[in-house]
């Protein structure tokens, strides 16, 4: 357990998936914005949140690629699709918030049920075995005390939001 900067960790992890923030196959950049509010260090285990980063953020960049692929090929818009992430970081009580939302397809109702279930996916791919959530639900709740919950926003988009204690051991 370490007192760390949880922007770093999220910058170091967004270093990491900096090439697929590039637009390729005709898909545009995707626009990061990042809203860090400011925050105190925060005792946790850095490795497993930045993992749980990569998670999310991977599951966004998918959902942008895929909304893009859909609005291409089916021809469904004429307004240029504009892939966003956002990043919001803010103090809540004893506990540090990280918000991350993108404006891809969104879940139902159904769907943000499942999505930590162990196994349960939405991509139809061999790579994707539904474990990243579920992973990350357990990172956060069982290792660190907090809390990871989703707001779809419809077909508006996702935000998946991380709430874990400034001090390792208390819940948030």
């Amino acid at each position: 357990i370490k007192a760390v900067d949880i922007h770093k960790g999220l910058d170091s992890t967004l270093l990491i998936l900096q090439h697929q923030f590039q637009g390729k196959g005709g898909r545009p950049d995707i626009n990061l914005i990042k809203n860090y509010g400011s925050l105190p260090k925060v005792e946790c285990y850095p490795g497993q949140l930045n993992q749980v980063f990569m998670h999310i953020l991977t599951n966004a960049i998918d959902s942008l690629e895929e909304k893009h692929e859909d609005l291409v090929t089916k021809n469904i818009s004429d307004q240029p699709f504009e892939p966003q992430i956002l990043i919001s970081t803010k103090v809540r009580d004893d506990s540090v918030e990280i918000a991350i939302s993108d404006n891809g397809y969104g879940m139902t109702e159904e769907i943000s049920s499942r999505i930590f279930e162990p196994l349960f996916t939405t991509k139809h791919t061999e790579k994707n075995i539904g474990l990243g959530l579920s992973i990350s639900q357990e990172l956060i709740v069982e290792k660190h005390h907090g809390k990871l919950y989703c707001n779809s926003r419809g077909r508006e988009g996702s935000e998946l939001i991380i709430e874990i204690p400034i001090k390792f051991g208390h819940s948030s």
